[in-house]
This record gives structure tokens, C-alpha cells and sequence, in this order.
């Protein structure tokens, strides 16, 4: 998977404030604001599922209009064709591959809600924890631009996992937020690719699966991490990555 100079930094940006202990509803819009540099995308919206009542609710949202995202929660959630199968998928997953696109735009749901902000092209992704759904990432293109494509579905498959895990520690209010760490050089971009994967509690092995690299690669990346930020253990990244933002 060969990813850029530019969506290194990007991803480097992301996994770095969901190391910061933020609330479920302040990582998900700021990962937003990631995902639309990373992505080139137009439109973004987030939702929770609640469980007991059924339905999606806590929506955020970034260039809809705020009427049309209260009428999602009140009307067009129960009108929306899309949206559950792309859930049952639980992987990074484009709105075509559920529906031809052709097929959406006969349906009240595109016509009367997606196209009142112009929200064309869509992926989702969806964070499970335990069998719950605990927070959703829905990312869109206006008509005029190409659709996402299996890049997209790589990116989003290397940072969902992190992104679970800050939403499933927000949630429980478990924060990497300890530490004496004092960052004394200058990460990388892959460096604080790593730094902010294992400061999410992923392990060296599943490092070098999200990366595609070697195992002693990621233990060289963490070599120097350890050298730069000062510190000594795992637990110490996550406060100096805080710190250092």
C-alpha cells in the first residue's frame, strides 16, 4: 500500500488527537476534519447508535446544514436504504457497493435528504466494541468529482482500528493521560504514525499488519520513538504525544 508524503501527515494528525483523551463527540469531528484533507472530500457526518431506542443519535456534521441533520435523526434515518447494510458490513465500505448509484438516486432518501446538501459519492465505516456500535464515520463527494476508491477503503482500513479504540476509551473514560514524558526531538511522520498507534494500546504485531512493514521495523520506529519523547515505556507515548501537540 504505498500512501504519501501528504497522507502521512494526515495520518500522522489523526493518530495523534485520538491520543488525546477527547470526548466521543470532539474525536469524531476532528477526525472529520482529517478524513476531508485525506479523502478530498466535500461533506461529512457522524452518528451513535442507540441501541436501546433504536436509531442513530449525537449526529455531528461538517458543510450540511444543520436542519438537514435533525431531519435525519427525526425522519430519514427510518427512510434510509443505505445505511444498515453498510453497517452489517463492519469494514470500511463504499455506498456502491450496497446500492448502484443509479438505483440511490430514485430513492426519497438521496433526492430529499443527500441531495438537499449535495452529497453524492459515500463511504462509511462503522467502530464496534463488544458487539456494539459505538460511533460511526460516514465521508462524501459532491456530484461533479469521481467516486471513493480502494485507496480510500486502505486508509480507512489502517486508521479504524485506532479510531475504535479512542471511541471505545472515551466511552469508558479511560484515558492515556499519565505519564512524565518530555518530548526532546522532532518525530517523523512514520515515527508518529507508530508513536500514536501504540499509544492507542495496539500491539507491535498488529502495528506492522496496519503498516505493512516488518515486525522489526515497528520495533526500530520504536527505538527511536523512545529516544526522542524521553520516555522509557508504551504508556509514556500517549502523554508526550499530548504534550508535544
Amino acid at each position: 500500500m504505498y500512501i504519501s508524503a501528504k497522507e502521512m501527515r494526515l495520518l500522522s494528525n489523526a493518530f495523534s488527537l485520538m491520543a488525546e483523551g477527547l470526548s466521543s463527540a470532539d474525536i469524531r469531528e476532528r477526525v472529520g476534519y482529517c478524513l476531508m484533507d485525506l479523502l478530498q472530500a466535500d461533506f461529512f457526518a457522524s452518528f451513535v447508535w442507540m441501541e436501546s431506542e433504536e436509531r442513530f443519535s449525537e449526529g455531528i456534521s461538517i458543510n450540511m446544514d444543520h436542519s438537514n441533520l435533525s431531519s435525519y435523526e427525526s425522519y430519514y434515518q427510518y427512510h434510509d436504504p443505505i445505511t444498515f447494510e453498510l453497517q452489517k458490513c463492519r469494514v470500511p465500505t463504499l455506498v456502491t457497493q450496497i446500492m448502484p448509484q443509479r438505483e440511490l438516486m430514485q430513492t426519497e432518501f438521496f433526492n430529499d435528504f443527500l441531495a438537499r446538501d449535495g452529497l453524492y459519492w459515500g463511504v462509511n465505516v462503522y467502530s464496534y466494541s463488544g458487539g456494539r456500535n459505538i460511533g460511526d464515520l460516514r465521508i462524501w463527494r459532491r456530484h461533479g468529482k469521481t467516486n471513493f476508491d480502494q485507496h480510500t477503503l486502505n486508509l480507512l482500513s489502517l486508521i479504524e482500528p485506532a479510531f475504535t479504540k479512542a471511541l471505545d476509551r472515551s466511552t469508558s473514560s479511560q484515558f492515556l493521560l499519565h505519564g512524565d514524558a518530555r518530548p526532546d526531538g522532532e518525530l517523523s511522520q512514520r515515527e508518529r504514525v507508530v508513536a500514536g498507534l501504540v499509544s492507542l494500546g495496539l500491539t507491535d504485531k498488529e502495528i506492522a499488519r496496519q503498516l505493512m512493514i516488518e515486525l522489526s521495523t515497528v520495533r526500530t520506529y520504536l527505538k527511536r520513538i523512545f529516544v526522542k519523547l524521553g520516555v522509557s515505556r508504551r504508556s509514556g507515548i500517549a502523554a508526550a504525544l499530548t504534550k508535544s501537540h
